[in-house]
């Protein structure tokens, strides 16, 4: 498994008790395949999101990234796992104004210490994949809602990660867009061999996933039928 959360707790304080995020939760998603968490607002799907990409620290439980559980690990650890092995998309793509599609994403290898020759040509590699190269030279106000979402996905995937995790991609988008979008995500994840998780509350297009769990008052249920 590529991504393991094992009897995941999560409180909050709560005045003068705490509030249960998240309720003894458990899943495991395999390499190269995309889990829908779906629920309600305020089920506890951003905060199973938080806590598989090692922002949050559970109450209780293990999350295991890679075969690497992330339980005891110090903040530096965190941060260095998270930039080799988990890729995340947040719900609003905040491209940086200045920058060209393709500087968006090489900024990300150089951070991490790629030759700027070596961080262009895998930028370019991903544009190509998300259907965006002939669009590379433009800054985000050049781009529409469903390009700027794709650069976000590609960006996501620039180091290469283990993991990748989805909030929200289509929350901005018409349906058109955002079976397009949705579509790309699962073609990704097979392609790159992700361990992938898509938080949504739209289940319309989601007949392509692999795995769906419904997430409610903090408690992760795997329904007996998925698709496929």
């Amino acid at each position: 498994m590529s991504l393991n959360l094992t009897g995941i707790t999560l409180t909050y304080p709560d005045g003068d008790s705490r509030l249960t995020a998240l309720d003894d939760v458990t899943l495991d998603v395999p390499k190269g395949s995309l889990t829908a968490v779906v629920g309600p607002s305020g089920s506890g799907k951003s905060s199973l999101l938080a806590v598989a990409a090692t922002l949050i620290t559970p109450d209780t439980g293990t999350v295991t990234i890679d075969g690497t559980a992330t339980t005891g690990m110090t903040r530096g650890e965190l941060a260095e796992l998270r930039r080799h092995k988990i890729g995340i998309v947040f719900q609003q793509p905040n491209l940086l104004p200045s920058l060209t599609a393709v500087e968006q994403l090489q900024v990300m290898a150089q951070i991490d210490g790629r030759s700027p020759a070596r961080a262009r040509g895998r930028a370019l590699e991903l544009l190509d994949a998300v259907g965006l190269v002939d669009q590379a030279g433009r800054r985000p106000h050049q781009l529409s809602g469903g390009q700027r979402q794709r650069v976000n996905i590609a960006r996501a995937l620039m180091n290469d990660p283990t993991v990748l995790l989805v909030d929200e991609p289509t929350s901005a988008l018409d349906h058109e867009r955002g079976a397009a979008v949705i579509d790309l995500i699962t073609r990704l994840t097979h392609q790159k061999a992700t361990a992938t998780v898509l938080v949504t509350h739209d289940r319309t297009h989601l007949t392509a996933v692999d795995q769906i769990a419904e997430v409610n008052d903090g408690r992760l249920r795997l329904p007996a039928e998925t698709a496929g």
